[in-house]
């Protein structure tokens, strides 16, 4: 199995790019704008939408101090952008989503998934870079960081000539969670964090499932919505997400001592 490993790994990332090639373009759904709860409080349309945000706020600040404490002890640039523009990526969300929320259409979704793109990249890089090595590791975050990006410039444009297309950002959000249990079985590695890589992914799972019940939960709670416990629920990935990195670098650290 081990001659066969980056094999499996690039045969999984072509068998996921020709389903999305192979599928029609997917244009943004104008009902995904049509949230369950669209109360008005203190002023502020779709309140809890919007203020559900500011874990995010915290919790990227916080991964700003833990990105730069001991970022001259990090072995090459690669390791200690990553941390930066994970966090990053956090930090902009929480205003990005904010905005979005308090005023849902697609031109304002776009300052809600850019930074999105932040945070998928760096993470997968990351993953990369210590499980299949430091050579793709590199390679994958110089490469898939502007890709995000692509993905999300790209999709404006198309629906600005009325021919919107996702797939390349489904790629971007789905394609490292598909890939990354297959990389943790292929490429066998004692570290600390695996466990906080797993919990990263299932609380992410958990938050798409609340947005997906968006509706229903609010008709169960009434209080809040499925859409305003992902954004919480989300903020609890990411604080693993924060967690890993800190965990990483400690590695990176004790390897390069």
């Amino acid at each position: 199995m081990h001659k066969y490993r980056h094999p499996i790994i690039i045969v999984v990332f072509l068998i996921f790019s020709a389903i999305l090639l192979l599928l029609e373009p997917i244009p943004q759904d104008l009902a995904y704008h049509d949230f369950a709860d669209q109360r008005t409080i203190f002023g502020i349309s779709n309140f809890w939408n919007v203020i559900s945000n500011l874990p995010m706020l915290f919790i990227g600040l916080y991964g700003f101090y833990v990105s730069f404490k001991d970022i001259s002890q990090m072995p090459n640039l690669v390791t200690k952008l990553i941390p930066l523009t994970l966090c990053l990526g956090i930090l902009t969300a929480c205003f990005g989503s904010a905005y979005y929320h308090y005023a849902p259409t697609n031109a304002t979704l776009f300052w809600d998934r850019l930074p999105m793109t932040l945070m998928f990249m760096p993470i997968f890089s990351l993953v990369i870079y210590d499980f299949v090595g430091r050579k793709p590791g590199e390679i994958t975050y110089y490469l898939s960081v502007p890709f995000g990006v692509f993905s999300i410039l790209y999709w404006q444009y198309t629906e600005s000539i009325g021919a919107g297309d996702l797939r390349p950002y489904v790629l971007v959000q789905f394609f490292p969670m598909v890939i990354a249990p297959f990389i943790l079985w292929l490429f066998h590695k004692k570290t600390t964090y695996v466990r906080y890589i797993v919990l990263m992914l299932l609380w992410y799972i958990v938050a798409k499932l609340a947005e997906h019940f968006d509706a229903a939960i609010y008709e169960t709670l009434g209080f809040w919505s499925g859409h305003t416990i992902k954004h919480l629920v989300g903020g609890i990935s990411l604080w693993y997400a924060i967690k890993l990195i800190s965990a990483w670098k400690e590695e990176l650290k004790a390897t390069t001592a």
